[in-house]
């Protein structure tokens, strides 16, 4: 049985509410969960203390017998230095696409013909 250390949502329609938990990693998104360690309101301002709150002594429990958090998670318990997370490098995420680069160079192609006949 693989577990994990995940958001659960909750809240209603536009106003996201989360709750952190260890659960199965075959069980649904907002399924059953083994335990509640944490919640997280997305809608508070990112310096206010009440907008993740975890119970260190489980989260350092669940991960002492071996449950990998999410990706979200892991950047809440690096914050909170539970955990060390790793930043990924990926350079080609700012890079623009295949058919802007095709549109800009139609662009200053269509620039340097109208550009010779004035």
């Amino acid at each position: 049985m693989s577990v994990k250390i995940r958001l659960s949502r909750g809240g209603t329609k536009k106003r996201p509410y989360y709750y952190i938990v260890v659960a199965d990693s075959a069980s649904p998104r907002d399924g059953r969960y083994i335990e509640q360690v944490g919640t997280h309101n997305p809608l508070l301002p990112k310096d206010n203390a009440e907008r993740v709150k975890l119970n260190v002594e489980r989260v350092k429990h669940w991960l002492s017998v071996g449950a990998q958090p999410t990706d979200r998670v892991a950047r809440f318990l690096d914050a909170a230095g539970l955990a060390k997370r790793e930043p990924r490098n990926n350079p080609n995420k700012a890079k623009p696409g295949k058919k802007r680069l095709e549109r800009e160079a139609a662009a200053k192609a269509a620039a340097e013909e109208a550009k010779p006949a004035a």
